[in-house]
């Protein structure tokens, strides 16, 4: 597993913060590069079987790459993604793109909704019904608009999960499908 905070990363001062502004798909450039740097220190690494999985920003980011990157992205599970800019309810959405009304290309740019008709790998989307913070109708609508462009994909629903599940159980079956899910999708054996 490898775990890459990229720019736009909380935590490391206004300047890197700064980095995503007006484009959130630099998260993914992140990503790709710091997987072929650690491919060059560890050579074992076997880049024909790459999964990305993430919740909340990091479920649109596991979207985006499989979506956008399928030659790096093998498989990915996409947790509450953000899937059109334009529904996201919250003041983070502005701070870094502008009004939609006044930016309507950096939030077309930056949804993976509009991605849809691209999906050619494996891709596991789940979703809490109660999610107040990312609401479900995310996931419903890129759900939607891959039926509609014939790409399959699985769904998981969690009834009476909100955002992030504060059951035990609950986190502990998630996280079994998204395992099991990998190792289907990737070939990889229950050792």
């Amino acid at each position: 597993m490898l775990v890459v905070d990229g720019r736009g990363t909380p935590g490391r001062g206004p300047a890197w913060d700064r980095e995503m502004y007006r484009d959130f798909t630099i998260a993914l450039d992140d990503q790709v590069d710091a997987l072929h740097a650690a491919v060059e220190r560890y050579p074992f690494l076997d880049l024909s079987r790459v999964g990305i999985r993430g919740w909340s920003f990091g479920g649109e980011l596991a979207a985006m790459a499989i979506l956008r990157r399928p030659d790096v992205f093998h498989a990915a599970v996409a947790g509450a993604p953000v899937t059109l800019q334009e529904l996201y309810d919250t003041h983070y959405t502005e701070r870094y793109l502008g009004h939609p009304a006044a930016e309507p290309e950096v939030y077309r740019r930056n949804s993976v909704l509009w991605d849809a008709d691209k999906l050619e790998r494996p891709l596991l989307l789940i979703h809490g019904l109660s999610d107040d913070n990312v609401y479900v109708a995310h996931t419903l609508r890129l759900s939607a608009a891959l039926f509609e462009a014939g790409r399959y994909h699985e769904l998981v629903l969690l009834p009476n999960a909100t955002h992030m599940t504060r059951s035990d159980a609950v986190t502990e079956n998630v996280l079994r499908i998204q395992l099991d899910f990998l190792r289907r999708s990737l070939g990889l054996g229950r050792d």
